[in-house]
């Protein structure tokens, strides 16, 4: 795969000001619109569909109005704790498209719609799931292996069943090596002392035998201000533009961590000077995004763990990711490919985006990856 040069954009995903970035925090204004006011908008948006047909607009507003009570109800259930209007007006939106289709047709995708919210807010983004892949290396001895566990975009707005769960799989799986590629606060708790407190109680528990690594995600997220009192006396090796060599039951294992600019032609020479005189040994990239992967692949990186794109969180069969914040657009959306000699992984995360963006997910629940690596059998 070749690398492309992006040295002439302006704006950079992951970044603060880019497009996305900007969409996000503007449409956080509507959460400012009283209860009362809202309402009305969304009896207007029905209104402008049906007219004076009242029982029509009637039941479309109804649904509008479900939607806002699964939406609105999903912090005090202890779910997620998004704002609720943004993501009520856009399904309200959505709904009006519908209701414009014949009505053997629209009434049938209605209820399908509140069937298809219940699903994507209240159950799936809350369905952690191990996903198992193997990795088997010349750079091990044969008949040897160890297992490492990737964790990536924590997100954390608030400890919720799907945290608890995280750390119980953790106990549970008994990694040799854990291995976080970045992202550790929610985009909207990012100066939530409550939230830093709960991130650090999660990690506190975090242990391994050969230890636990992490690098910084995006620069919106992992402020440098916030990370190291997120790390203060947590038992976690903050990888920074360094390496560690581990010896994993005697198999010495190179962890390269660079932390992420989101900009390959920034980023590139870092890695290619990190990774010019290291030792002949089993090589890991840990970095947020999988955009340096083109460049990973011709500096001797065996594997690369990334996130950042939480698989888009919303994938529509056979299309997949309707949106990735990769610079490659939907060829990194998530999961395992090959790039040149190396393995690149993208995770689809663990939490989910923040500020204005739905706490959704549809057919890309979260994951956390147990990876075997194993020596070649002779």
């Amino acid at each position: 795969m070749q690398e492309r040069d992006f040295s002439a954009r302006t704006s950079f995903p992951g970044s603060t000001g880019n497009p996305f970035d900007r969409a996000l925090h503007r449409a956080l204004v509507l959460q400012q619109i009283p209860a009362v006011p809202f309402a009305l908008l969304l009896f207007l948006i029905a209104f402008l569909v049906f007219q004076t047909r009242w029982l029509w607009t009637a039941g479309l507003f109804a649904f509008f109005c479900l939607d806002w009570i699964l939406i609105a109800t999903l912090p005090k259930a202890g779910k997620s704790f998004g704002p609720s209007h943004p993501t009520v007006l856009a399904l309200a939106v959505l709904r009006a498209l519908v209701a414009l289709l014949p009505a053997a047709i629209a009434i049938p995708l209605q209820i399908v719609g509140i069937l298809l919210v219940v699903y994507g807010f209240w159950i799936e983004p809350h369905t952690l799931r191990v996903t198992r892949q193997a990795l088997v290396s010349s750079q091990v001895p044969p008949g040897q292996s160890f297992t490492l566990l990737h964790l990536g975009d924590l997100h954390l707005e608030r400890i919720t069943r799907r945290e608890k769960q995280l750390n119980r799989l953790i106990q549970e799986l008994k990694p040799d090596l854990i291995l976080f590629s970045g992202d550790f606060i929610n985009l909207s708790y990012l100066k939530d002392p409550q939230a830093w407190a709960s991130v650090r109680s999660l990690l506190q528990e975090w242990s391994a035998p050969y230890g636990v690594y992490a690098v910084t995600g995006s620069p919106a997220v992992d402020l440098e201000e916030i990370v190291p009192i997120l790390l203060d006396g947590m038992p976690i090796h903050h990888l920074s533009a360094n390496v560690a060599t581990v010896d994993v039951h005697g198999i010495p294992v190179n962890l390269v961590g660079l932390d992420c600019s989101h900009m390959p032609f920034v980023d590139g020479p870092r890695l290619r000077a990190l990774t010019a005189h290291l030792p002949g040994h089993l090589t890991i990239l840990l970095y947020h995004s999988p955009d340096l992967a083109p460049v990973a692949a011709t500096c001797g990186i065996d594997l690369q763990l990334s996130g950042h794109t939480h698989g888009g969180q919303v994938r529509l069969p056979i299309l997949g990711a309707l949106f990735t914040g990769s610079l490659y657009g939907r060829l990194f959306d998530a999961g395992r490919m090959a790039i040149g000699p190396m393995v690149l992984y993208i995770s689809r995360g663990i939490g989910m985006e923040g500020a204005a963006a739905p706490r959704v997910r549809f057919l890309c629940p979260p994951e956390i990856i147990l990876w075997t690596v194993a020596g070649k059998e002779s």
